[in-house]
Protein backbone atom coordinates (compact mmCIF):
# COMPACT_ATOMS: atom_id res chain seq x y z
CA UNK A 1 0.00 0.00 0.00
CA UNK A 2 1.45 3.57 -0.84
CA UNK A 3 1.16 6.02 1.69
CA UNK A 4 0.80 9.95 0.97
CA UNK A 5 0.98 12.88 2.78
CA UNK A 6 -1.72 15.95 3.23
CA UNK A 7 -0.43 19.44 2.48
CA UNK A 8 -1.43 21.40 5.46
CA UNK A 9 -2.76 24.19 3.12
CA UNK A 10 -6.68 23.68 5.09
CA UNK A 11 -5.27 24.33 8.48
CA UNK A 12 -5.83 28.08 9.62
CA UNK A 13 -2.85 30.19 9.79
CA UNK A 14 -0.80 28.09 6.88
CA UNK A 15 1.81 29.99 4.47
CA UNK A 16 2.59 29.30 1.51
CA UNK A 17 6.55 28.70 2.54
CA UNK A 18 4.95 25.59 4.69
CA UNK A 19 3.51 24.42 1.53
CA UNK A 20 6.42 24.45 -0.67
CA UNK A 21 9.06 23.06 2.23
CA UNK A 22 6.01 20.59 3.34
CA UNK A 23 6.10 19.53 -0.68
CA UNK A 24 9.76 19.27 -0.95
CA UNK A 25 10.10 17.35 2.26
CA UNK A 26 7.28 14.76 1.15
CA UNK A 27 9.06 14.22 -1.94
CA UNK A 28 12.59 13.63 -0.58
CA UNK A 29 11.35 10.81 1.86
CA UNK A 30 9.53 9.18 -0.49
CA UNK A 31 5.92 9.84 0.26
CA UNK A 32 2.93 8.73 -2.60
CA UNK A 33 0.88 11.40 -3.15
CA UNK A 34 0.18 15.30 -1.87
CA UNK A 35 -2.83 15.81 -0.91
CA UNK A 36 -5.67 19.02 -0.94
CA UNK A 37 -8.82 19.20 0.65
CA UNK A 38 -11.50 21.72 -0.57
CA UNK A 39 -14.11 24.16 1.30
CA UNK A 40 -15.04 27.97 0.43
CA UNK A 41 -16.60 29.13 3.66
CA UNK A 42 -13.04 28.79 5.75
CA UNK A 43 -9.68 30.14 6.15
CA UNK A 44 -7.93 27.42 3.75
CA UNK A 45 -6.15 27.61 0.18
CA UNK A 46 -7.29 27.42 -2.81
CA UNK A 47 -6.48 23.75 -3.54
CA UNK A 48 -5.63 23.72 -7.32
CA UNK A 49 -3.55 26.77 -6.81
CA UNK A 50 -1.53 25.02 -3.83
CA UNK A 51 -1.23 21.74 -6.20
CA UNK A 52 0.23 24.10 -8.80
CA UNK A 53 3.08 25.77 -6.06
CA UNK A 54 3.48 21.51 -5.11
CA UNK A 55 3.91 20.91 -8.69
CA UNK A 56 6.67 24.05 -9.17
CA UNK A 57 9.00 22.60 -6.28
CA UNK A 58 8.64 18.92 -6.72
CA UNK A 59 9.32 16.62 -9.89
CA UNK A 60 8.22 13.10 -8.94
CA UNK A 61 5.10 12.55 -6.27
CA UNK A 62 1.65 12.55 -7.80
CA UNK A 63 -0.89 15.46 -6.64
CA UNK A 64 -4.31 14.46 -5.75
CA UNK A 65 -7.17 16.50 -5.08
CA UNK A 66 -9.02 14.31 -2.03
CA UNK A 67 -11.06 15.96 -2.54
CA UNK A 68 -12.19 18.54 -4.94
CA UNK A 69 -15.73 19.47 -4.94
CA UNK A 70 -16.64 19.77 -8.31
CA UNK A 71 -20.78 20.51 -7.95
CA UNK A 72 -20.41 24.30 -6.72
CA UNK A 73 -17.42 24.95 -9.71
CA UNK A 74 -20.06 26.85 -12.51
CA UNK A 75 -17.90 25.98 -15.60
CA UNK A 76 -17.00 22.31 -16.58
CA UNK A 77 -14.81 24.12 -19.29
CA UNK A 78 -13.10 26.06 -16.72
CA UNK A 79 -12.56 23.31 -14.44
CA UNK A 80 -11.40 21.05 -17.62
CA UNK A 81 -8.73 23.54 -18.42
CA UNK A 82 -7.61 24.11 -14.86
CA UNK A 83 -6.81 20.20 -14.45
CA UNK A 84 -5.42 20.02 -17.72
CA UNK A 85 -2.44 22.83 -17.22
CA UNK A 86 -2.08 21.42 -13.97
CA UNK A 87 -1.50 18.32 -15.12
CA UNK A 88 0.85 19.78 -18.00
CA UNK A 89 2.88 21.65 -15.64
CA UNK A 90 3.48 18.79 -13.42
CA UNK A 91 4.36 16.53 -15.85
CA UNK A 92 1.41 13.88 -15.68
CA UNK A 93 1.24 14.15 -11.80
CA UNK A 94 -2.31 14.94 -11.03
CA UNK A 95 -4.95 12.51 -9.60
CA UNK A 96 -8.67 13.92 -9.29
CA UNK A 97 -10.36 13.54 -6.48
CA UNK A 98 -14.20 14.20 -7.10
CA UNK A 99 -16.69 14.81 -4.24
CA UNK A 100 -20.49 16.05 -4.43
CA UNK A 101 -19.68 18.08 -1.00
CA UNK A 102 -21.49 18.36 1.93
CA UNK A 103 -21.28 21.63 3.24
CA UNK A 104 -24.79 24.17 2.47
CA UNK A 105 -22.84 27.17 3.29
CA UNK A 106 -19.70 26.68 0.61
CA UNK A 107 -22.64 26.24 -2.38
CA UNK A 108 -24.44 28.94 -1.12
CA UNK A 109 -21.71 31.46 -1.29
CA UNK A 110 -20.97 29.86 -4.95
CA UNK A 111 -24.19 30.16 -6.28
CA UNK A 112 -24.87 26.85 -6.68
CA UNK A 113 -27.81 24.35 -6.00
CA UNK A 114 -26.72 21.89 -2.81
CA UNK A 115 -29.64 20.06 -3.85
CA UNK A 116 -28.87 19.36 -6.91
CA UNK A 117 -25.14 18.25 -6.42
CA UNK A 118 -25.24 14.67 -7.08
CA UNK A 119 -26.57 15.06 -10.38
CA UNK A 120 -24.20 18.30 -10.92
CA UNK A 121 -21.32 15.87 -10.63
CA UNK A 122 -22.19 13.10 -12.75
CA UNK A 123 -22.89 16.19 -15.31
CA UNK A 124 -19.60 17.19 -14.85
CA UNK A 125 -17.69 14.51 -15.15
CA UNK A 126 -19.04 13.58 -18.54
CA UNK A 127 -18.20 17.21 -19.28
CA UNK A 128 -14.52 16.74 -18.17
CA UNK A 129 -13.94 13.56 -20.08
CA UNK A 130 -15.62 14.97 -23.28
CA UNK A 131 -12.65 18.02 -22.90
CA UNK A 132 -10.04 16.05 -22.52
CA UNK A 133 -10.92 13.53 -25.35
CA UNK A 134 -12.28 15.76 -28.38
CA UNK A 135 -11.00 19.65 -26.62
CA UNK A 136 -14.33 20.57 -25.87
CA UNK A 137 -16.56 21.04 -22.96
CA UNK A 138 -20.11 21.48 -21.58
CA UNK A 139 -20.16 25.38 -21.67
CA UNK A 140 -16.57 26.15 -23.99
CA UNK A 141 -13.74 24.85 -25.54
CA UNK A 142 -11.47 23.99 -22.88
CA UNK A 143 -8.06 22.44 -24.27
CA UNK A 144 -5.43 21.29 -23.98
CA UNK A 145 -6.62 17.71 -23.91
CA UNK A 146 -4.84 16.38 -21.31
CA UNK A 147 -6.76 14.14 -18.75
CA UNK A 148 -6.02 12.17 -15.83
CA UNK A 149 -7.24 9.73 -13.37
CA UNK A 150 -10.63 10.63 -11.56
CA UNK A 151 -11.61 9.10 -7.98
CA UNK A 152 -15.07 9.67 -6.38
CA UNK A 153 -15.87 10.04 -3.00
CA UNK A 154 -19.28 9.32 -1.43
CA UNK A 155 -20.99 6.75 0.83
CA UNK A 156 -24.21 6.73 -0.61
CA UNK A 157 -25.33 4.34 -3.19
CA UNK A 158 -26.02 6.81 -5.89
CA UNK A 159 -22.23 7.76 -5.21
CA UNK A 160 -21.06 3.72 -5.32
CA UNK A 161 -23.12 3.79 -8.20
CA UNK A 162 -21.76 7.12 -9.85
CA UNK A 163 -17.63 5.09 -9.29
CA UNK A 164 -18.96 2.38 -10.84
CA UNK A 165 -20.52 4.34 -14.05
CA UNK A 166 -18.10 7.03 -14.52
CA UNK A 167 -14.73 6.80 -12.40
CA UNK A 168 -11.30 4.88 -11.84
CA UNK A 169 -11.95 4.88 -8.51
CA UNK A 170 -12.70 5.41 -5.11
CA UNK A 171 -11.86 7.49 -2.41
CA UNK A 172 -13.35 6.93 1.00
CA UNK A 173 -13.43 10.65 3.18
CA UNK A 174 -11.90 8.84 6.13
CA UNK A 175 -12.98 6.30 9.02
CA UNK A 176 -11.56 3.32 10.14
CA UNK A 177 -10.13 0.45 8.22
CA UNK A 178 -13.15 -2.07 9.03
CA UNK A 179 -15.71 0.92 7.62
CA UNK A 180 -13.31 1.13 4.34
CA UNK A 181 -13.49 -2.78 3.61
CA UNK A 182 -17.02 -2.61 4.19
CA UNK A 183 -17.78 0.18 1.44
CA UNK A 184 -14.66 -0.96 -0.74
CA UNK A 185 -16.90 -4.60 -1.16
CA UNK A 186 -19.35 -2.12 -2.42
CA UNK A 187 -17.86 -0.51 -4.85
CA UNK A 188 -16.43 -3.84 -5.97
CA UNK A 189 -19.34 -5.07 -6.53
CA UNK A 190 -21.07 -2.16 -8.26
CA UNK A 191 -18.24 -2.14 -10.29
CA UNK A 192 -18.63 -5.70 -11.73
CA UNK A 193 -22.24 -5.12 -11.94
CA UNK A 194 -21.35 -2.58 -14.82
CA UNK A 195 -19.07 -5.16 -16.80
CA UNK A 196 -15.81 -2.46 -15.58
CA UNK A 197 -12.73 -4.00 -16.58
CA UNK A 198 -9.90 -4.70 -14.11
CA UNK A 199 -9.99 -3.07 -10.37
CA UNK A 200 -11.26 0.14 -9.14
CA UNK A 201 -8.61 2.43 -7.58
CA UNK A 202 -9.75 2.12 -3.32
CA UNK A 203 -8.04 5.09 -1.85
CA UNK A 204 -8.91 6.43 1.71
CA UNK A 205 -7.89 9.46 4.08
CA UNK A 206 -6.79 10.14 7.37
CA UNK A 207 -5.73 12.79 9.44
CA UNK A 208 -2.67 12.61 11.86
CA UNK A 209 -0.53 14.66 14.58
CA UNK A 210 2.78 13.19 15.94
CA UNK A 211 5.08 14.44 18.62
CA UNK A 212 4.50 17.18 21.88
CA UNK A 213 1.09 18.07 22.00
CA UNK A 214 0.05 16.23 19.20
CA UNK A 215 -3.64 15.29 21.03
CA UNK A 216 -4.30 18.36 21.34
CA UNK A 217 -3.53 19.99 18.01
CA UNK A 218 -5.79 16.71 16.35
CA UNK A 219 -8.64 18.21 19.09
CA UNK A 220 -8.94 22.03 17.87
CA UNK A 221 -8.20 21.45 14.23
CA UNK A 222 -10.36 18.74 13.55
CA UNK A 223 -13.40 19.50 16.15
CA UNK A 224 -12.99 23.25 14.02
CA UNK A 225 -12.82 22.12 10.46
CA UNK A 226 -15.70 19.47 10.68
CA UNK A 227 -17.88 21.75 12.76
CA UNK A 228 -20.69 21.98 10.43
CA UNK A 229 -20.93 17.99 11.13
CA UNK A 230 -22.10 18.56 14.91
CA UNK A 231 -21.40 15.86 17.02
CA UNK A 232 -19.84 14.18 14.86
CA UNK A 233 -16.68 16.28 14.73
CA UNK A 234 -16.09 15.01 18.39
CA UNK A 235 -15.72 11.34 16.83
CA UNK A 236 -13.65 12.24 13.72
CA UNK A 237 -11.31 13.89 16.40
CA UNK A 238 -10.82 11.36 18.58
CA UNK A 239 -9.86 8.99 15.13
CA UNK A 240 -6.93 11.26 14.24
CA UNK A 241 -3.74 8.52 14.63
CA UNK A 242 -1.58 10.67 17.24
CA UNK A 243 1.00 8.13 18.39
CA UNK A 244 2.86 6.23 16.33
CA UNK A 245 1.79 2.57 17.30
CA UNK A 246 -2.09 3.98 16.54
CA UNK A 247 -0.15 4.86 13.13
CA UNK A 248 1.20 1.75 12.45
CA UNK A 249 -1.55 -0.12 13.76
CA UNK A 250 -4.06 1.59 11.14
CA UNK A 251 -1.64 1.68 8.42
CA UNK A 252 -1.71 -2.72 8.79
CA UNK A 253 -5.43 -2.48 8.94
CA UNK A 254 -6.09 -0.30 5.36
CA UNK A 255 -3.64 -2.80 3.80
CA UNK A 256 -5.14 -5.96 4.59
CA UNK A 257 -8.46 -4.24 3.52
CA UNK A 258 -7.35 -3.76 0.32
CA UNK A 259 -6.42 -0.71 0.40
CA UNK A 260 -4.20 0.71 -2.79
CA UNK A 261 -3.12 4.21 -0.93
CA UNK A 262 -3.74 5.84 2.45
CA UNK A 263 -3.20 9.81 2.27
CA UNK A 264 -2.42 10.92 5.74
CA UNK A 265 -3.48 14.45 6.24
CA UNK A 266 -1.95 16.82 8.81
CA UNK A 267 -3.20 18.82 11.89
CA UNK A 268 -0.33 21.06 12.23
CA UNK A 269 1.43 23.58 9.71
CA UNK A 270 4.89 22.37 11.04
CA UNK A 271 6.83 21.07 8.50
CA UNK A 272 8.95 18.71 10.79
CA UNK A 273 5.57 16.33 11.07
CA UNK A 274 6.72 15.56 7.23
CA UNK A 275 9.80 13.86 9.04
CA UNK A 276 7.98 12.81 12.22
CA UNK A 277 5.70 10.83 9.99
CA UNK A 278 8.17 8.98 7.66
CA UNK A 279 10.12 8.31 11.05
CA UNK A 280 6.91 6.64 12.18
CA UNK A 281 6.47 4.43 9.59
CA UNK A 282 9.78 2.94 8.90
Amino acid sequence: MDIGIGLPAAVPGVRGADVTEWARRAEALGFSSLGVLDRLVYPNLEPLTVLAAAAAVTSRIRLATSVLVAPYRGSSALLAKQVAALTELSGGRVVLGLGAGGRRDDFDVAGARYEQRGARLTRVIDDLRRAWTDGSGHDAPAGPAAGCPILLGGRADAAIERVARQADGWIAAGGDAAIFQQFAEKVRQAWQRHGRDGDPRLVSIGHFALGAGARGAAQRYLTDYYSFLGPAAQFIAAGALTDEDSLRAAVAGFAKAGCAELILFPCTTDPQQVDLLAHALR
